[in-house]
């Protein structure tokens, strides 16, 4: 696998020093251009670029639908986007997500998720398991994080060195595939801040799960999106925060 490279380290146990051979993941500097206008740098493993930049654009509230982008081109770490202008212009040039370079700022319109999708506990509790099963750059490495997207019997998992470059990756997926989005959720490694969960309120999913905690952010942030965050804190056990009618016991 081409994201996982050796590298020489030292090892240290009982006093004693020796040299091993390590993997690593191999994180690249990715560069996002959007019509020649905006220029976003970030650290991402050169992966599922095209499904990056389409969730990128969605959960920054760039665009709505995919008519709405015109054209992406790849080329090695470089994607250059073309959206529509008009969108572009009404748009603050900088963005509110961590994907871009750890910027971060003030939200202030938030559209309510509008879905009666319900997902069973155990299923909540598979799927949380399935995804560091399915982690296999993390399980080489360590390095990464892990991000889902469930829709009926559909699971695709993606890994990457930002937590939000992964989520971006598995909702540009969902979109691409032609999911919907409001009878999806989204299971990741991470924290649950308001930068995360606003993502998740932009591509109109109504339940997000992670292996930690929520910050108060993250929880204000979902009770105004009207979206269910759910914490595996403890093992298979978990806490609902919000919403709790769209998880059934």
């Amino acid at each position: 696998m081409k994201q996982i490279m050796e590298e020489k380290a030292q090892n240290y146990k009982n006093g004693k020093i020796t040299d091993v051979t390590e993997n690593v993941v191999k994180d690249s500097t990715i560069t996002l251009t959007i019509n020649n206008k905006i220029k976003r740098s970030l650290s991402a493993i050169e992966d599922s670029l095209k499904e990056f930049a389409v969730g990128y654009l969605f959960n920054e509230n760039m665009v709505k639908t995919l008519e709405d982008i015109e054209k992406i081109e790849i080329d090695g770490n470089k994607i250059n986007v073309e959206i529509n202008d008009t969108l572009l212009k009404t748009k603050e040039t900088v963005l509110c997500s961590d994907s871009s370079g750890g910027w971060r700022s003030k939200i202030n319109n938030i559209e309510p998720v509008t879905s009666n999708f319900q997902v069973k506990s155990d299923e909540l509790i598979e799927r949380i398991e399935e995804l560091k099963n399915n982690a296999q750059i993390w399980q080489a490495t360590g390095g990464t994080h892990v991000a889902g997207i469930v829709y009926k019997d559909n699971f695709i998992v993606k890994e990457d060195v930002s937590r939000h470059v992964a989520v971006d990756k598995v909702i540009g997926y969902g979109i691409l595939h032609d999911y919907d989005l409001s009878n999806c959720y989204v299971i990741y490694s991470g924290r649950m801040p308001a930068d995360m969960v606003i993502k998740i309120v932009r591509a109109g999913i109504p339940v997000l799960a992670s292996n930690a905690a929520p910050a108060y952010s993250g929880c204000e942030t979902a009770k105004k999106g009207n979206v269910t965050l759910v914490g595996f804190l403890r093992g298979q056990r978990f806490n609902v925060y919000n919403n709790k009618n769209r998880i059934i016991f």
